[in-house]
């Protein structure tokens, strides 16, 4: 049996697991999902949210060794979280996410690659803390191989996103470098290019490099196939 901690990504929250939560349990794994700070049912002010509390979140939902998997925006605060404490992680599962790199911050790298899907849709708020994406354009960008019925759900549930720590660069302790990683690209991913994905890994060992043939949002468009990928990860 594998511990699973699962991390949303932007605008995102705890309820995106819904479908995959039960499909890990049913492998014999231990599967929770957790609210970053400011995200579903967690009550901070987006302005007081960061990189550092979202990875303080994730440490503080550890119970034991555990596999963390993160979700596009995920991928930074678990990589934050295996730098301050990795003593309870056991895997680092980056899902169609980014990989931080040297002393870029996520928008630094999301800028950086040669397709930029997700920009027309950006809506930065007034106030510059907050930013989300035009509702009339998620179902495309995230959602468009999904059941009927999932982009109604994910509307309801989708949220502003703090800038904060989408414009924090990882703080590298070295602490976290030997923890074992794995990637899942997801090829008819209309939000981060599949190719960007591929040039995030182009130096890591094949074997942990995996490919699903779906959206941004694996977990609504397959998660038994999602269940079953990671199951084969953590064994």
């Amino acid at each position: 049996m594998t511990d699973f901690l699962l991390v949303h990504g932007s605008c995102h929250g705890a309820w995106c697991w819904r479908d995959v939560i039960p499909e890990l349990v049913a492998l014999g794994h231990r599967a929770r999902a957790i609210d970053l700070p400011s995200h579903g049912a967690d009550p901070t002010d987006p302005a007081e949210a960061t990189l550092e509390s979202y990875a303080q979140a994730i440490l503080d939902a550890l119970e034991g060794p555990t596999v963390l998997v993160g979700h596009s925006m995920g991928g930074y605060p678990i990589t934050q979280a295996a730098e301050n404490d990795p003593s309870h992680i056991s895997r680092l599962v980056y899902l169609c996410a980014y990989v931080p790199r040297g002393d870029e911050s996520l928008a630094d790298m999301r800028r950086s690659a040669a397709r930029q899907p997700l920009a027309p849709a950006i809506r930065i708020a007034p106030d510059r803390i907050t930013m989300g994406f035009d509702p009339d354009m998620v179902g495309a960008l995230f959602y468009h191989d999904c059941p009927e019925g999932t982009l109604d759900y994910a509307r309801a549930h989708l949220c502003p996103q703090p800038m904060r720590p989408q414009a924090t660069p990882l703080r590298r302790t070295g602490r976290g470098a030997g923890i074992a990683r794995s990637y899942i690209r997801c090829d008819d991913d209309r939000a981060i290019p599949p190719e960007f994905q591929a040039e995030m890994t182009r130096d890591w060992p094949p074997e942990d490099v995996h490919a699903l043939p779906v959206s941004h949002s694996p977990f609504f468009a397959s998660p038994k196939r999602l269940a079953a990928l990671l199951s084969e990860i953590a064994s």
